[in-house]
């Protein structure tokens, strides 16, 4: 037989049962290993431990696998809680202080394999209890029952097994979910924030489920802040915070279908962390805004101008709000980053990004580097791409200055990234 024909010969198709050895962590929550040199992704793993995994599918020289037996387990392994494919699990089975280590790998290996860049210090993972740290989530209700998805998957897996909520909100979830899905089949998504200590809770189903009558007994009976369905709201549709940075108290609201920090245990060290990374005069810019948790931390702790651009209707809305309670130096642009970066604004003195998890387009970081501030600080919540976008940046003469990383989302493969550049 040729070497081509042995190669075809080995190759590994779904169905297949291997044994495998785990080598290291991959970004997205499998870990890798390798059998007749093929590249196989396996779930449930640990880095070090031998295990037999079933080849669920095969993609273009990567095979992707499930654990079925831990032959030689990793002293890191423990007992999760859930089914680690319940969405927000696929870490669960893994002690907690080991999961930090492997997230600060993934971290460092994305710099080094996607944006051939190394750090300039070992990354050191902040850490967030394991229970009830979600003050924001997407549920998803089909027929009736109401959860999260499970992996890959439009299964409903149940959220309260997973331990991201608090117990009370899981509570809360059931009696509201029951009572108003018991009047449609139809399939919806639920929004769900809350603020920090549970005081106040917002729940949001994209369909009109109820009347408005139905609505507000729905939401008098389990003492919501506001309760909307389609386009019927009922109470206050936000939640507020008092958020401290430094010695500084900002009072915040968020709407339920505006996107904030999830964290109720990080968010505060996250806000800390970004504006201690900024200068201490001169304007800023707040690209990517959303509610202004950062752009108002700054504006009012520092004492300087901030103009905060975002794109989201309701978002932009908070922000607005947000910036007149807190009486601070700020200019709001409703629109896209594009079109603000387009427009040639003046250069200030530090950038603060915040994009969603597909990163900058090549359009906004263009318009970043033209302006050619000497100070940018990007928070990501996806390690891929912002190692994309730091490949970008130093090539524009960028230098990484610092890496900061927060465990928003314990028991998955998600963590948020703060790097400074500068120029």
């Amino acid at each position: 037989m040729s070497a081509s024909g042995a190669e075809r010969a080995t190759m590994l198709k779904p169905g297949d049962t291997i044994c495998v050895a785990v080598e290291k962590p991959a970004a997205g929550g499998a870990m890798i290993g390798r059998v007749n040199g093929q590249v196989v992704l396996v779930t449930g793993a640990i880095p070090g431990e031998r295990v037999t995994a079933r080849i669920e599918r095969v993609g273009k020289g990567v095979a992707y696998a499930t654990t079925l037996n831990v032959d030689e387990p990793s002293a890191d392994r423990r007992q999760p809680s859930t089914d680690l494919l319940c969405g927000g699990s696929l870490y669960a089975h893994i002690a907690y202080e080991r999961q930090l280590q492997i997230k600060a790998l993934v971290i460092s290996d994305q710099f080094a394999r996607i944006g051939r860049l190394d750090l300039p210090a070992p990354v050191v993972v902040a850490s967030s209890p394991e229970e009830g740290y979600r003050m924001r989530a997407r549920l998803h209700a089909r027929g009736r029952r109401v959860g999260f998805f499970r992996e890959g998957s439009h299964d409903i897996c149940d959220a309260r097994a997973t331990r991201q909520l608090l117990p009370e909100t899981c509570d809360v979830l059931d009696r509201v979910a029951t009572a108003a899905l018991s009047q449609t089949a139809d399939a919806c998504e639920i929004e769900l924030s809350e603020n920090v200590d549970a005081s106040e809770r917002a729940f949001h189903f994209d369909t009109a489920v109820v009347n408005e009558g139905a609505l507000g007994t729905i939401a008098l009976a389990n003492g919501l802040t506001g309760l909307s369905a389609g386009q019927l709201v009922v109470g206050r549709p936000y939640v507020t915070d008092t958020v401290r940075v430094q010695a500084h108290s900002l009072h915040l609201r968020r709407h339920v279908l505006a996107f904030f920090q999830g964290n109720r245990y990080l968010f505060e060290d996250l806000a800390t962390c970004v504006v201690g990374e900024l200068p201490s005069s001169g304007e800023l810019v707040d690209l990517y805004a959303g509610a202004g948790l950062f752009s108002i931390a700054a504006a009012v702790v520092r004492g300087v101008r901030v103009t905060a651009v975002e794109g989201d209707r309701v978002a932009a809305a908070d922000l607005d709000a947000n910036a007149s309670a807190s009486r601070c130096e700020m200019t709001i642009v409703p629109g896209s980053v594009e079109r603000y970066l387009g427009a040639a604004p003046a250069t200030p003195a530090a950038i603060i990004v915040d994009p969603p998890r597909t990163g900058m387009s090549r359009i906004a970081l263009d318009g970043i580097v033209r302006l050619r501030s000497p100070r940018l600080v990007y928070v990501s919540c996806d390690v891929a791409t912002l190692a994309r976008d730091a490949r970008r940046l130093v090539d524009a003469g960028y230098t990484i200055d610092r890496v900061h990383a927060f465990d928003l989302f314990p028991n998955t493969p998600h963590v948020e990234t703060v790097v400074s550049f500068r120029l």
